[in-house]
């Protein structure tokens, strides 16, 4: 289960990073501002569809870190966000999610002929989670 106060401390860090108001943060990824103002207060959790949203806006953002605040942001990187990108995992394992291999994975399986996986979520018996899109 995620840490709300510790979320809230990451999500901080995260605006803080970008140099945005809560506000303009709400506006980046696209949720109501009172959503921003719930979470900081401690009032709301994160939905997935939040940490999502965090996760496709700032690719610097590793999911890990953020739900568990293991790892390190915005990695290993010292010049400016826009101009210079963290090493992502994600790219590579999503790498591993190509419509190729998808098709593969599923004749394996004896999946149904014309399915095609969309999201594959990994759930932790610790409570933590990866969500990979295809």
């Amino acid at each position: 289960m995620v840490n709300t106060e510790e979320f809230t401390i990451r999500l901080n860090k995260i605006m803080e990073y970008y140099d945005l108001s809560a506000a303009s943060f709400a506006d980046k990824i696209d949720v109501g501002r009172s959503s921003i103002s719930h979470l900081l207060s401690g009032r709301n959790k994160p939905s997935l569809d939040f940490v999502m949203k965090i996760i496709n806006a700032f690719p610097e953002v590793e999911l890990y870190w953020l739900l568990n605040g293991k790892g390190s942001f915005p990695g290993k990187h010292s010049g400016d966000p826009q101009k210079e990108k963290a090493p992502n995992v994600r790219a590579e394992v999503q790498d591993l999610f190509t419509p190729a291999p998808l098709t593969s994975v599923s004749e394996k399986n004896n999946s149904p002929a014309g399915k095609e996986i969309r999201k594959i979520i990994v759930l932790y018996a610790d409570g933590s989670f990866e969500a990979y899109e295809n």
